[in-house]
């Protein structure tokens, strides 16, 4: 798969002619998250990934390429058009797809050997009608009222059988939650109904799942978002290493008087006397507009140098306003890189202040930022 990494951009912390912003993808890193939750499964138990929504807004063929080089071989996708490229990077790998089977869609799938998460009557009625060309997943449940089949309907396909079933599977509603009851209780919905379908592995855990412990790990796992840096639950133990670092060029830098305002909405007032950089990072780019900060509420944090630099403001569509009143004078210079999460800002941090997750920060990065693959996933020096 060296190709696929060879393909990724410069490794170098030189910024490029007309960089705007950076976002760095540690492979090693990522191969190390991967290593780490396979090695907490219980004896026996596979480790997949999921890479849908191109590796959470990563890159899909060098976070895939290095997955792979980890040990992974089972990866799930959410459509069938992620899963034919998925397979034409991973020809060899397994590709299930979370969005189950799409109308008239049978021969796009067998001809990708794409395998259908089936998660309704009307799913699997029409994978019967195509001859079962590949193996399928049957999406059963337990609770969290998405896609899947009911228990009963689960029942009716055990009775009548569908040839070519490689796994039974269903998603946890609350698994970020280690002490939410509902664990439980699709716990042991899914021992029910997976029992149904005896020497068929099992998957019920996702990045969470994998924490809430072994009881929960059955035949295969599949996390995402832990892969890539982000905390899956408030257990913290969850939390890995850092895989993503953004950044982003200041634009200028001035001093704000005491009692002016600044940015849309004179949302937020300079107490003091105060020095601003403007940093070419916004909405437009991914850095949410909610992350930024009004007199009655703080936003998120950057980094530079050892410091904190707060929000100031609302977050416009291509800058954010910072405060580098404490930085040392020289330290904030216009073209200079700040991080805007990262080992020294985490990115949970940043979307808990922007009031959302980190799933929906990394996959909203946009592509005025140059995407850098660096790090060896094999662990070995080059």
């Amino acid at each position: 798969m060296t190709d696929l990494l060879s393909s990724s951009l410069p490794r170098t912390d030189t910024p490029q002619p007309g960089d705007n912003g950076r976002i760095t993808v540690d492979l090693a890193a990522l191969a190390a998250n991967w290593r780490t939750l396979a090695a907490r499964l219980n004896d026996g138990t596979e480790c997949g990934a999921a890479v849908k929504a191109d590796c959470y807004g990563l890159g899909d063929a060098p976070c895939m390429s290095a997955l792979w080089q980890a040990g992974c071989r089972t990866f799930f996708v959410a459509t069938p058009q992620e899963g034919a490229r998925l397979r034409a990077m991973l020809p060899e790998a397994a590709a299930y797809i979370l969005n189950g089977l799409y109308p008239g869609d049978a021969d796009y799938y067998a001809a990708h050997e794409l395998r259908p998460c089936l998660g309704s009557p009307a799913e699997v009625a029409e994978w019967r009608e195509a001859g079962a060309p590949g193996p399928a997943a049957l999406h059963v449940d337990t609770g969290i009222s998405r896609l899947g089949l009911s228990a009963g309907e689960t029942a009716g396909v055990a009775a009548s059988g569908l040839p070519r079933l490689s796994l039974v599977m269903s998603h946890l509603a609350c698994a970020d939650t280690p002490d939410a009851p509902s664990n439980a209780r699709q716990l042991s919905r899914f021992r029910e109904i997976s029992a149904l379908f005896p020497g068929v592995p099992r998957s019920l855990a996702n990045s969470a799942g994998i924490f809430l412990g072994p009881t929960f790990h059955f035949d295969l796992a599949r996390p995402g978002v832990a892969l890539y840096g982000g905390q899956p639950s408030n257990d913290a133990a969850s939390r890995l290493a850092p895989v993503v670092t953004l950044e982003a060029r200041i634009l200028h830098t001035h001093v704000l008087a005491r009692g002016e305002t600044i940015g849309y909405g004179a949302a937020w007032t300079a107490p003091a006397d105060m020095r601003v950089a403007m940093v070419a990072a916004g909405y437009a780019d991914g850095y949410l507009r909610s992350a930024g900060s009004s007199d009655a509420r703080a936003g998120a944090d950057a980094w530079l140098a050892g410091y904190r630099l707060p929000a100031l403001g609302r977050v416009s569509m291509d800058m954010t306003a910072f405060d580098i009143s404490a930085l040392p004078e020289g330290l904030a210079e216009r073209g200079v890189f700040v991080e805007l999460f990262g080992a020294n800002i985490g990115v949970d941090e940043v979307a808990a202040a922007a009031g959302t997750i980190g799933y929906e920060l990394l996959t909203s990065l946009g592509h005025r930022f140059t995407r850098r693959h660096v790090g060896d996933p094999t662990g070995t020096k080059r």
